[in-house]
């Protein structure tokens, strides 16, 4: 019996002692190496509203001379790199093909020490992100690598992240032309688009387009006809048309076309616009019910490019004789389209 457990004592303390050799053994080797973890962060601006400043004068102004669509958006990405500094990535979306974007981070400032009086200093800070975004498909983006501590550019840093305008010439003081205008390293949430629209009225045509009555409309419709057109701008940028005929004969279809304004040298007939209508403008017919109808077009180019350049007439053809595209005296309407 004492042979039996004397054994048995000196097999558990073998046992115990090997365990305990293996246990050193373990701690005697190097800690393994965790795995780099970045930090990330993101924050998404929307288009230009006036939202920063809670003021819609300093809004992206559509009446100026730029020409964008207000649906252009930003992505700031800022990632920690193994150094411990930032990696500065921006993301446009939904911009102009073909076409590079001035993407600015600008320090901010003391009004009062700066040229102009602006809260940030007009020079760009290049060491953060100065650069041109090129857009494929709608969309682009760049990376920059920066010297600033990571952490520093999250927490400390005081700065606006600003996309200019492509589209006219670069204003460091204008907000106006800024399609993008928020806070570095602070969401910018999308705000309600300010979107214009704009009426342009047509009495009946008694030659008064060309103060000539001879031009004046011939034939048996009522005089009482009269002609709107609205423009509206849509959030991509283009163009709707809603054209409305008051005072309309019931059951008579009206058509009405868009001609595009030409050298008089270079048509058919003498005439200052093709005889063909633009049918990308507006080309149709409009049935009369008795009162005021109405027909819509959506346009492939921008509310600006309508009411700014676009040259051309607005027809309302006579729907009680033949059409004429020379006879002026057949026109129940003319005038200079969206004007």
């Amino acid at each position: 019996m004492k042979t039996y457990l004397n054994v048995t004592r000196k097999w558990s303390l073998g046992l115990m002692v090997a365990g305990l050799g293996l246990f050193t053994a373990c701690n005697d080797d190097p800690e393994p190496e965790m795995p780099f973890t970045p930090g990330m962060e993101s924050f998404d601006y929307g288009f230009n509203e006036g939202q920063l400043l809670d003021n819609p004068a300093t809004a992206y102004d559509g009446d100026g001379e730029g020409d964008h669509p207000r649906n252009l958006s930003a992505e700031l990405e800022i990632k920690e790199m193994e150094n411990g500094n930032a990696e500065v990535t921006i993301r446009l979306e939904n911009g102009l093909d073909g076409v590079q974007y001035p993407v600015h981070v600008h320090d901010a400032a003391d009004p009062s020490t700066t040229p102009n009086g602006t809260p940030y200093n007009e020079t760009p800070n290049g060491d953060i992100f100065a650069g041109m975004i090129s857009i494929s498909n709608g969309m682009g983006s760049q990376t920059m690598q920066t010297e600033m501590n990571y952490d520093m550019l999250l927490d400390a840093y005081e700065g606006f992240l600003v996309v200019h305008d492509p589209t006219q010439e670069i204003s460091t003081t204008n907000l106006g032309t800024y399609l993008v205008l928020g806070v570095f390293g602070q969401e910018l949430p999308e705000a309600e688009a300010n979107l214009r629209s704009e009426t342009f009225m047509y009495d009946f045509n008694e030659g008064q387009l060309l103060d000539n009555t001879d031009l004046a409309y011939e034939g048996d419709h009522a005089r009482n006809l009269m002609a709107e057109i609205m423009v509206e701008e849509m959030i991509d940028g283009n163009a709707k048309i809603t054209i409305s005929l008051m005072n309309t004969m019931e059951g008579m279809t009206y058509m009405v076309h868009a001609h595009d304004a030409a050298d008089p040298s270079t048509t058919p007939n003498g005439t200052p616009y093709n005889e063909t209508p633009n049918g990308d403008i507006f080309a149709g017919g409009i049935e009369g019910n008795g009162g005021t109808v109405m027909a819509e077009n959506d346009l492939m180019i921008s509310f600006n490019e309508l009411t700014r350049n676009y040259e051309g007439f607005l027809v309302v053809h006579d729907p009680t004789q033949d059409i004429s595209t020379v006879d002026l005296t057949t026109y129940l309407v003319l005038g200079s389209f969206a004007r």
